[in-house]
C-alpha cells in the first residue's frame, strides 16, 4: 500500500461560495450538520486506510529567497490515506461531502513518496 496526500481545497470568491452565501443562515445550519454526519460516515467507511485524519487548515506564511509573506491559497483541510493505487485513492473522494454539502471546490490527491537515498 502507499501514502496519498489529500488536500481539500475551496475557493473563497468561488461559485461553490457565492451559492453558499446565497443560502439563509437555517439552511446554512442543517447543511453544515448533514455534511458533518456524512463526513463522518465517510472517515468510518475508509477507517482502515485513513493514516492521519488531518484536518482544517488555517492562514498560511510562505517562505523563500525573499523572506516571510503572508499570502492566501485555497488550501482548507487534509487528510492521508493508504491506497494500492493512484486511481483507488482519488476513487475514495468521488462522492466526497466536502464539495456534496459544503462549498468545497476540490481534493487533489498526491502520492507520498519516499525521500531518495532512504531506501
Amino acid at each position: 500500500m502507499r501514502q496519498f496526500l489529500a488536500i481539500y481545497s475551496g475557493d473563497m470568491n468561488g461559485a461553490a461560495m457565492a451559492r453558499w452565501q446565497a443560502l439563509d443562515e437555517q439552511e446554512r445550519d442543517k447543511r453544515k450538520r448533514e455534511g458533518m454526519a456524512a463526513w463522518g460516515e465517510w472517515m468510518t467507511r475508509h477507517a482502515d486506510v485513513i493514516t492521519n485524519a488531518g484536518g482544517p487548515l488555517g492562514k498560511t506564511k510562505q517562505v523563500s529567497a525573499n523572506g516571510v509573506e503572508d499570502i492566501k491559497n485555497q488550501m482548507t483541510g487534509y487528510v492521508v490515506v493508504s491506497a494500492a493505487s493512484h486511481e483507488d485513492a482519488a476513487a475514495m473522494f468521488a462522492d466526497h461531502p466536502h464539495f456534496k454539502f459544503f462549498p468545497g471546490e476540490s481534493v487533489e490527491i498526491m502520492q507520498c513518496m519516499q525521500m531518495p537515498g532512504t531506501a
